[in-house]
């Protein structure tokens, strides 16, 4: 039983540390200072769970800019899609996520955080314009912001083709 909960994950050293919740309070911030200042509305509980991959683990498939835009993009397509020709009933949203899931996993554009747009959308009813304000803006400035910190903190992101 104690083998469940063995933890994998190797030992991060202090500046990979610290450098992962300053790059995550740096983005998050900076979402919503751009929604107050402007009030569009750029922020989503799923950004949450891309900055820890985007600042935690930046050398992850799941972290690069194809994945986490890619990714939030297509399920929020498949959420606002289904949540349009569906009734709001208890299976739509998990057929919703499911067929998300294994949308990125074809296209391999696989960004857990994404997997929680379509029950976002399905919690919140929102319209076409959700696609583009939060989720590809918001998406989109993450994936920027990251890629000015890693390269400011000299941690290689995105990854390139060796």
């Amino acid at each position: 039983m104690l083998s469940y909960f063995t933890r994998l994950q190797p030992t991060a050293s202090a500046r990979s540390v610290t450098l992962a919740g300053l790059g995550s309070l740096v983005a998050i911030a900076s979402l919503a200072l751009i929604t107050d200042t402007t009030n569009l509305s750029l922020m989503m509980a799923p950004f949450g769970a891309s900055c820890v991959l985007l600042f935690s683990v930046p050398n992850s498939p799941l972290s690069q800019p194809a994945n986490v835009i890619g990714g939030h993009i297509l399920s929020a397509i498949i959420g606002l899609s289904l949540r349009a020709l569906l009734p709001d009933v208890w299976w739509a949203a998990g057929l919703a996520v499911g067929i998300a899931i294994a949308a990125m996993a074809a296209l391999r554009i696989t960004h857990p955080p994404a997997g929680a747009n379509p029950l976002v959308i399905f919690a919140g009813d929102p319209e076409i314009g959700f696609l583009l304000m939060p989720v590809l803006s918001g998406a989109g400035i993450l994936v920027a912001g990251a890629t000015v910190f890693h390269r400011l903190s000299g941690t290689p992101y995105p990854m390139r083709k060796p």
